[in-house]
């Protein structure tokens, strides 16, 4: 089985390469694939007739969709209406991935797939409309929403994820204003990539929250990572009004992974452990 993999050096893209490495993997990156480029992904669906895409490409910068929403909605909505039509037609399975921001963060109990999404951005709305026309247009797939994502590969690239840039700010010295007033899941992206290798094999086609378990604010998390490098920088907490990001952010965006849980698959780990082991491995790797 030939499966596709579309943003293969990206965060979850690097683990899911791991993961799937013993199937005919192909790897593409971005300088590989254009998304935005229909014929292109006809093109090279028809190449290599995958059985199955993952897709993990997005234009997933959120402050800056409001300001180039054309180019979000043409990334994570327009793009990924034509990748499904395109695997309809060679009868591929597509997972493709979302986030916990197309809800509007008003419940304070975790969300569950049936409960109704309420985008607050640019960037969320353009990802719902990603997920719909995944779900109209391609019987055989699954869409997986997730939350507060973070991989080994953030820690070698530039654009690096929240917890390289906790580390970054606090060797710098600098003092770090971290929001505690936005509840989330922070979740390996490696814990999720095994999750959707189970998932998968299940053929249990639908809609999926996938993150690992507990919830915390973006400060907590901050915390947390300071307190298990033993770092003690200057973290002060303050608000979303006050720190004043240009897209809104829903205030409570926890997932129940209940479709997960009803398949008998969401043994995901408690944040906390899922980090210890991030940072350890992060650790290794640097030392050699």
């Amino acid at each position: 089985m030939t499966t596709l993999l579309i943003g293969a050096n990206g965060q979850l893209g690097s683990e899911l390469r791991q993961t799937f490495s013993d199937n005919d993997l192909v790897p593409l990156t971005h300088d590989d694939f254009e998304l935005a480029d229909p014929a292109q992904v006809q093109d090279v669906l028809r190449k290599y007739q995958p059985s199955l895409i993952l897709n993990t490409a997005a234009y997933h910068r959120v402050d800056e969709c409001e300001e180039c929403p054309e180019r979000a909605f043409a990334v994570n909505a327009i793009a990924v209406r034509d990748l499904a039509r395109a695997a309809k037609a060679i009868g591929a399975t597509l997972v493709h991935f979302s986030t916990d921001y197309v809800f509007d963060g008003r419940k304070r109990t975790s969300y569950r797939e049936v409960d109704p999404p309420g985008p607050l951005s640019v960037y969320a709305a353009s990802k719902l409309a990603g997920e719909y026309f995944v779900r109209a247009t391609l019987p055989q797939h699954f869409v997986i929403r997730t939350c507060g994502l973070y991989g080994v590969a953030g820690s070698r690239s530039k654009a690096g994820n929240f917890v390289e840039t906790m580390l970054r700010l606090a060797v710098n010295g600098r003092e770090i204003l971290v929001v505690g007033d936005q509840i989330v899941t922070p979740t390996s992206a490696k814990e999720l990539a095994h999750k959707v290798r189970q998932l998968v094999e299940t053929n249990a086609y639908g809609l999926y929250h996938i993150t690992n378990n507990g919830e915390c604010s973006w400060y907590q998390f901050a915390r947390a990572v300071f307190d298990l490098t033993g770092l003690t920088p200057d973290l002060i907490e303050t608000t979303s009004v006050a720190f004043g990001a240009p897209a809104m952010r829903p205030a409570y965006s926890v997932l129940d992974n209940e479709n997960l849980r009803l398949l008998g698959l969401d043994d995901m780990r408690d944040w906390r452990d899922a980090l210890a082991d991030y940072l350890a491995e992060r650790a290794r790797l640097q030392a050699v």
